[in-house]
């Protein structure tokens, strides 16, 4: 039987179990079948969304198809990406854009591979569980430098996006876990979240003193290195910076929004980029002509052909195979196609970015390898409005991982990704010579 005829086969209270089932140990074959004879799936739980074309018209509409689901995992509204194309996320995401200085990425991609190295040159016997010592590690050290997470150990940042990633995107009505799960999740992100909260106050309050200094020492200081042509390189980080910009009030970009802003820097970084890379290295060690072919680029100075190679690994492997929103009123989608469907208001939809990426409407001979496709068909960072702030950081965060770990002679491993029964990567061991 297709996948399809078995869906229809089975009982309705069973059909999004069964999908899900599917999406997670079988997807190209099963999204296959969907781009193919039923591209809008609806099952009792969740719609989901096959093609190309479908999946970007819906992730380009935020107020028809919100995020109203982060809502509660967000504090009912008070980070910017709970907020669907209002002035609050246009505004709050321009500025933080702006301190996020796309020139800063050699200096990024340089610490990025300074902190590799630290970790792999001191692996003993040549031998490194990578899915916490590495991927969460080299990220929670960039927080900890570039972003300006200061007197805090990495363990307890990794920790905190961990669990707000668990139960904002893991923990959600269509997924399929039992219910004391769904309360140990949510609890751990209560009591994380509440840590966070008390760091990121202490932070701005030593922060503030440190960057900001006082009177006219503070005032010798900023106009010696004006006149020196000095960025206060010692003090620039991103914390930093947001303490040394003013903003009207009527911008509404106080020290609260401040703070708010800067713990999102914090739970973006470190989760989605640990499961890219340890699943994007697994994938090429599995792979060995791509394996191979991965090793001559990462020895080239430009990092360009090596970078493609991730990109195009991660198509195979990515993040997640979709993403979610609800309808906040009646769409059809599919208008003037045969396979035209109506999406009622409140419904559950999950754009299938993995199947968009195997479409051929998009992507010629998808199911070959191909790095040098168009990036812009990608969806590894998302897609439309709520792409993600920090895209460009993890675009050359994630591959130079990658790449220090794959200059190691002799790279091989003991076993698979051991996931542990979860969403994310928990133990992944790794040898060289």
């Amino acid at each position: 039987m297709s996948y399809l005829e078995q869906f229809d086969a089975t009982p309705d209270a069973d059909k999004l179990r069964l999908v899900r089932q599917w999406m997670d140990s079988e997807p190209l074959p099963f999204f296959k079948e969907l781009r193919e004879q039923r591209p809008v799936l609806v099952t009792p739980g969740a719609i989901l969304l096959a093609r190309f074309d479908d999946v970007t018209e819906v992730l380009n509409q935020p107020k028809l198809f919100t995020v109203a689901l982060y809502l509660p995992k967000m504090g009912n509204g008070i980070y910017l990406m709970a907020h669907d194309d209002d002035a609050l996320h246009t505004r709050e995401k321009s500025i933080m854009q702006g301190l996020l200085n796309r020139d800063d990425l050699p200096r990024v991609r340089a610490l990025v591979a300074r902190l590799a190295n630290e970790i792999l040159d001191k692996a003993p016997g040549k031998k490194l569980e990578v899915a916490y010592d590495y991927s969460r590690s080299i990220p929670a050290g960039l927080v900890q430098e570039y972003f300006g997470f200061s007197g805090v150990e990495r363990k307890d940042l990794i920790e905190w996006s961990y669990w707000n990633q668990y139960d904002t995107f893991h923990n959600q009505p269509f997924d399929i876990i039992a219910d004391e799960l769904r309360d140990h999740i949510s609890t751990r992100h209560t009591e994380t979240g509440e840590k966070l909260n008390k760091y990121i106050l202490e932070l701005i309050a030593h922060r503030l003193i440190t960057v900001k200094g006082t009177g006219l020492w503070h005032w010798l200081r900023t106009t010696f290195n004006k006149l020196i042509g000095n960025k206060e390189a010692a003090n620039d980080d991103i914390v930093a910076r947001m303490l040394r910009s003013s903003f009207p009030a009527e911008v509404d970009f106080d020290i609260q929004r401040l703070g708010v802003n800067a713990g999102g820097l914090l739970i973006g970084a470190i989760e989605t980029t640990a499961q890219c890379v340890t699943q994007v290295i697994q994938y090429l060690v599995d792979s060995p002509e791509w394996f191979a072919k991965a090793q001559a680029a990462a020895r080239l100075p430009d990092p360009r052909e090596f970078d493609g190679i991730v990109w195009e690994a991660l198509r195979f492997v990515p993040l997640a195979p979709y993403l979610f929103r609800q309808a906040a009123s009646e769409y059809t989608l599919g208008q003037g196609t045969a396979y035209a469907t109506r999406i009622p208001a409140g419904s559950y939809v999950l754009p299938l970015t993995q199947s968009a990426m195997f479409d051929p409407r998009a992507f010629e001979n998808p199911d070959q390898f191909i790095p040098s496709r168009n990036w812009y068909h990608y969806f590894h960072f998302g897609f439309g409005a709520h792409e993600c702030l920090g895209k460009y950081i993890g675009m050359v965060m994630i591959p130079e991982m990658v790449r220090q770990i794959l200059l190691r002679p002799g790279l091989k491993a003991s076993a698979p990704i051991d996931y542990k029964g979860g969403p994310f990567p928990e133990v992944y061991e790794l040898s060289w010579s």
